[in-house]
């Protein structure tokens, strides 16, 4: 049975396309402001993925002009939602697991953590942790919460919506895996378990048994 838990946040614990507005409009605007050097379709484009990709990837994959970007990351930095989110309607099968659960989220952390306490979830977790992805990456902060705590690998569950990210780090360092892909963008992706929601995850957990009468 799994009693710690690594939980991504954007598009796991909450979806960002349910609170696009609040998340993301005053980013939208920002944006629009700038000239990115890139067409109206691309910035039309680029939005969307911004729901689903880290910033920083999107920019670079659009090509958003080099000479902005200090001033977009600096806005980005400095950054706090400010209006309530909505966790998922399936936040409640995270909520009942029983165990230690970290949130592992990688972006900028004044806007992440300012989402956490929005969403109003802090105290359901141990601990929050901000991944900075232009210096590190998810697979170091598991290391690193592994050895500050003492954990036992095969005790642990990790939680999230990126096949590249947190489920490959995962698979990586030899620890269990729970791929939530809703839209069924990663078919091919390699994951101990999946799901197209989080019906499963008590199972997934070895904590069926002891799964809340819904």
């Amino acid at each position: 049975m799994k009693r710690i838990f690594f939980i991504d946040l954007d598009n796991t614990i909450y979806f960002t396309k349910a609170n696009e507005e609040q998340l993301m409009g005053e980013l939208y605007r920002f944006l629009e402001s700038m000239d990115l050097g890139i067409s109206k379709e691309d910035f039309q484009l680029a939005k969307q993925e911004m729901l689903k990709t880290p910033f920083l990837k999107v920019a670079k994959k659009y090509g958003f002009k080099e000479e902005v970007m200090p001033d977009v990351i600096s806005y980005l930095q400095n950054r706090e939602v400010t209006k309530p989110l909505k966790p998922s309607d399936d936040y409640h099968h995270i909520k009942s697991l029983i165990g230690r659960k970290f949130i592992v989220t990688a972006g900028f952390p004044k806007q992440q953590l300012s989402k956490v306490k929005m969403l109003g979830i802090a105290d359901d977790f141990e601990e929050v942790h901000v991944v900075d992805v232009s210096i590190a990456n998810k697979k170091k902060t598991f290391e690193k919460l592994i050895d500050q705590h003492h954990l036992d690998k095969n005790d642990i569950l990790i939680i999230g919506d990126d096949a590249e990210s947190e489920i490959k780090f995962g698979l990586e360092l030899g620890i269990t895996t729970f791929l939530l892909d809703p839209e069924n963008l990663h078919p091919n992706a390699e994951s101990t378990f999946r799901g197209n929601d989080l019906s499963n995850l008590h199972i997934a957990a070895g904590q069926a048994s002891l799964r809340p009468v819904e």
